[in-house]
């Protein structure tokens, strides 16, 4: 059984009847009633994506999924075309059955990607927990500006953008968190 506080981008799980994969987290929102996590899921069946707000205490069935150790080969347009490096078979997704993951990686990355599978159909993928990314524009830190833990956004060479440390400048590779999208540490 998985808890609501599991439910991270790529976990699959079933909900009233229905196979869920959870392609986007929209944030935490607490109040009177207790803690509400809002996520993006897509049915993997019918393909119909929808925002849920899920209760804290809530349980759900893991729904079983295959994977397959891949690479990112190439993009097509909005197509991510993965290859298995074994079989050299390649599968083809949607950018939109990505979801957020798609900002940590590019073709010319030697990062391994899970493939995930449910009855046969790629229905996402699962990265790495951390992913290097270059910054390729932020604005410069003011010093002085240190009081507590002050970020800014900065935007990676995939597009996406991120709050990073005032420290941070243009051109400097990071390591970021693909579960949450956040700063870990400048890359060695």
């Amino acid at each position: 059984m998985l808890a609501t506080s599991q439910l991270k981008v790529g976990t699959a799980f079933m909900y009233e009847g229905s196979p869920l994969i959870v392609q986007r987290f929209l944030g935490v929102r607490s109040g009177r009633g207790g803690q509400v996590s809002k996520l993006r899921v897509k049915n993997i069946v019918t393909g119909q994506t929808m925002d849920l707000g899920l209760d804290s205490g809530e349980k759900f069935e893991e729904v079983d999924l295959e994977f397959h150790k891949t690479r990112l080969s190439y993009i097509d347009g909005e197509t991510y075309v993965f290859m298995d490096q074994d079989t050299y078979e390649q599968f083809e997704l949607p950018k939109d059955d990505i979801g957020d993951n798609a900002g940590y990686i590019t073709p010319e990355d030697d990062i391994d990607v899970d493939i995930t599978f449910y009855e046969g159909k790629a229905v996402g993928i699962k990265l790495p927990i951390n992913v290097v990314r270059t910054i390729t524009y932020c604005e410069p830190g003011v010093k002085g500006d240190t009081s507590g833990k002050t970020t800014k956004p900065a935007t990676l060479d995939t597009g996406i953008e991120v709050a990073v440390p005032l420290f941070c400048d243009t051109d400097e590779k990071i390591v970021i968190d693909t579960r949450d999208g956040t700063f870990v540490e400048r890359a060695k």
